[in-house]
């Protein structure tokens, strides 16, 4: 097939999670034979989008790459004061006021929509990642009807999700490539309508490294038992709360046991004597991480799958997971494999019952190994999607989206 993905960041430096899954796509569909392509703007950083990679064509790892340059940057704060003006509205919220947001929210750049209203056509589908920024907004009204097409919603339960500029954007593509089954009961309760595709998800390798190449490089860590968060530090992804719940666990239950933060620092923490910041690091140092860890922690609200959990969960390590994030309690109970927790109590105890209840870490450890296992080996993950693009290139008709059977 011959395949456009359109997409607000894409490269193998851009930290996203939604970005990060179309280029494992992208890439992904190349190496089996595919002719992918991708459109996408010139930015480096979501903060304001300003460009950073030259305007052009180029070939990335088998993927031909058309970057267009952002025509608007964005003032974050003038942003933000406008995006919290409408979640506070009381009232119906004017449509050329949300017009405003979703072109400040950007990535603004009109190139693209033109196009792909000029190339469309010369694809077998055109395929759109993330609802949330302009050039899915723009484009998929752009294609859809004249092109196949496919949107990968990466969708979670948070505040903008209920402005009404999204209401037409949920019913414009031919179908849906789902991560989670959360995504189904979402979109139906928030839209009324009842998404077409698959729950494809997302693929996991199943490697296992060796944790001593971390213990070695942090030597805070060299022989204590540690938490492990990996991704952004900032207080949206549930970070600093992360920190509060640990701190008090260890006024309450002293011991040698370390909290490890991975990732760029969005947010500064306070110093602490047994949390360890390592800024962003790369992918061998994060994965030998992982393999040492007594457990991850995944405190985010906002999630549509957590990549870092299944990555977690393929190194046969548990997890504790956000309980109001649906995604990763879901994820919990179909693999057996986290603890969720609503608040500071159930953290405690549930990380007491990781760090002193023998045994229970590696056998949740090991179901989270057969879950992933079951579900999100990369050949099935990427048959699905196939068989899903095959069938919205050919118009064929698709039947609601449906949960996978559990392993």
């Amino acid at each position: 097939m011959r395949l456009v993905y359109v997409v607000q960041r894409y490269g193998a430096t851009i930290g996203g999670g939604a970005e990060q899954h179309c280029r494992e796509m992208a890439e992904r569909l190349a190496q089996r034979g595919h002719d992918i392509h991708v459109v996408t703007t010139c930015a480096q950083s979501y903060v304001d989008w300003a460009d950073a990679f030259p305007a052009g064509t180029s070939v990335e790892r088998g993927v031909t790459v058309h970057r267009f340059a952002v025509d608007e940057t964005r003032e974050i704060r003038s942003f933000d004061a406008l995006t919290d003006h409408l979640i506070a509205s009381p009232g119906p919220r004017p449509m050329e006021l949300q017009e405003e947001w979703m072109r400040r929210q950007g990535p603004y750049a009109p190139e693209i929509p033109r196009w792909l209203a000029a190339h469309g056509g010369d694809f077998d589908c055109v395929i759109f990642f993330t609802y949330l920024y302009w050039t899915t907004w723009q484009g998929l009204r752009t294609c859809a009807g004249a092109f196949p097409t496919v949107l990968h919603p990466t969708v979670h339960d948070e505040p903008a999700l209920r402005f009404s500029i999204f209401d037409q954007l949920f019913r414009a593509p031919d179908a849906f490539a789902l991560s989670t089954p959360e995504e189904i009961e979402l979109i139906a309760r928030r839209f009324h309508v009842e998404p077409v595709g698959t729950v494809i998800g997302i693929g996991v390798e199943q490697k296992r490294a060796d944790a001593q190449p971390f213990r070695d490089a942090y030597p805070a860590v060299a022989e204590a038992p540690y938490l492990l968060y990996v991704g952004r530090v900032d207080a949206g992804k549930g970070a600093v709360e992360l920190y509060r719940n640990f701190v008090e666990y260890k006024q309450r239950r002293p011991s040698r046991l370390q909290l490890v933060y991975l990732g760029d620092a969005i947010t500064t923490l306070p110093d602490h004597p047994d949390v360890l910041v390592t800024g962003f690091v790369g992918d061998d140092v994060r994965d030998a991480a992982i393999a040492g860890a007594l457990a991850l922690a995944q405190p985010s609200y906002f999630e549509s799958f957590s990549m870092i959990l299944t990555e977690a969960f393929a190194q046969s390590r548990p997890a504790l997971v956000q309980a109001r994030c649906e995604v990763l309690k879901g994820h919990a109970e179909r693999s057996n494999a986290a603890i969720p927790y609503r608040d500071a109590a159930e953290f405690e105890a549930a990380l007491g019952l990781l760090e002193h209840r023998a045994g229970l870490a590696e056998a949740l450890g090991a179901n989270g190994r057969t879950y992933v296992e079951a579900q999100y080996r990369w050949p099935d993950v990427l048959s699905r999607y196939e068989a899903l693009l095959e069938a919205v290139a050919s118009r064929r008709p698709l039947a609601r989206a449906a949960t996978p059977a559990a392993p």
